[in-house]
């Protein structure tokens, strides 16, 4: 694998590692505030927090209009990747894009002056790097720009576990109709809804926040993790105060988000206490559910949803300049899709980075792998509901963290 190389047009093709002190930082950031798709889990403050917690053995495919460290370089394209080996038993390698339980999107990041170019650029720098000319790239967006881009550049690609996920898209609605977004909730729902109101205003009133003040923020993350360590996955050694490293990389990239004001923390408090709460990345309008939590003891009243709904509420009615949010959730998680009647289409895409023989292959093994992988799904849930424990999700369905 070469680390540098030239492409087409004059540009430059480089693998890099995650390196905080890199001089081509400030070149990352520009482009991921500019990206033509945004996403805030790519971006370097983001990315750069991540890397002693998820980050073994990933890289930076970048392409720029000269060498990363040379003077005033540009960047126009950066995906964070690894190179898997064995992927499909056989000796067949593919770039996998970066993808953890606290990165649930995998768009690139693409210049937003020309995508089209940027993507061509991206493309064509494996084959120049002496890399697999094959992509899979987790949790992208399976309609919209990028799916565009492939189809018009006639590249060869293929959609594994496509899902829809909840979205709340205001920009969808003329302004004088977002007062009556909630309006499809059921009369069933919103009886269910005050009562649980009530319950949970019982023991004093409770207030909804919306925090993004970096000390504020800081507290609030702390509350948050006691939050999660005090219900069943605290019980079962698999809350984040079990996990520092976690906690660590938390802490660094709201840090990070909130020097530019890029993240939210929303939740519900009575008489001091906080009772849900949950973290929000915002890039430019739109926010991005990273995690929730609850308190049990409180499980009647589902604080968890009245906070989904206090936020729909608050967002509506134009606080915090949020006009969408993505749930970031994965297939059959209700609480994205309770309050929010709009969707994102989701797919892992398996991309032909260029001419590539072996490409139909790939796709095959990768739809063999899939099937399987859903067989265990089944056979995952009719074991649950018999009683018995269930394994864990296979790595390749779509999933994260909650």
């Amino acid at each position: 694998m070469l680390e540098t190389a030239t492409l087409p047009r004059g540009l430059v093709a480089a693998v890099r590692p995650l390196d905080p002190g890199a001089c081509w930082i400030p070149a990352w950031r520009a482009l991921g505030a500019a990206s033509a798709i945004r996403n805030p889990f790519y971006e370097a403050g983001y990315a750069l927090a991540a890397r002693d917690a998820f980050g073994a053995g990933v890289r930076l495919l970048i392409v720029a209009d000269r060498p990363p460290e040379a003077p005033g370089a540009r960047f126009l394209a950066v995906w964070p990747f690894r190179v898997s080996r064995w992927r499909w038993g056989l000796p067949l390698p593919l770039l996998i894009g970066w993808t953890h339980g606290y990165g649930p999107f995998g768009a690139p990041l693409l210049d937003g002056a020309d995508p089209a170019a940027a993507l061509a650029g991206l493309l064509a720098a494996p084959r120049a790097l002496s890399l697999p000319p094959r992509l899979l790239l987790p949790n992208a967006p399976a309609d919209g720009l990028l799916p565009a881009l492939l189809k018009a550049r006639g590249i060869a690609h293929a959609a594994y576990w496509p899902h829809a996920r909840g979205l709340l898209d205001l920009t969808a609605h003329a302004p004088e109709t977002r007062g009556a977004y909630l309006g499809h909730l059921s009369g069933q729902r919103r009886r269910k809804l005050r009562r649980a109101q009530k319950r949970l205003e019982a023991e004093g009133a409770v207030t909804f926040e919306m925090l993004d003040a970096p000390d504020a923020l800081d507290r609030a993350l702390t509350e948050h993790v006691a939050l999660e360590a005090a219900g069943w996955k605290g019980r079962a050694g698999t809350g984040l105060g079990q996990r520092p490293a976690e906690v660590a990389f938390l802490r660094a990239a709201l840090a990070d988000l909130a020097a530019g004001g890029g993240v939210r923390i929303a939740r519900l408090r009575r008489s001091g206490r906080t009772l849900a709460s949950l973290i929000l990345p915002v890039t430019g309008s739109e926010a991005w559910v990273l995690k929730i939590a609850h308190d049990e003891g409180e499980s009647e009243a589902a604080p968890g949803i009245q906070l989904v709904h206090r936020l729909t509420e608050a967002v509506v009615s134009g606080t915090g300049a949020i006009d969408r949010i993505d749930s970031c959730a994965p297939p059959d998680f209700a609480l994205g899709s309770l309050f929010w009647t709009e969707r994102r289409m989701i797919a892992h895409l398996l991309v032909a980075a260029a001419h590539d023989p072996l490409f139909p292959v790939a796709q095959t093994l990768e739809r063999a792998r899939e099937h399987v992988a859903r067989l265990r799904l089944v056979g995952q849930r009719l074991t649950s509901r018999s009683g018995r424990s269930a394994p864990a999700v296979p790595a390749s369905a779509p999933g994260r963290r909650r």
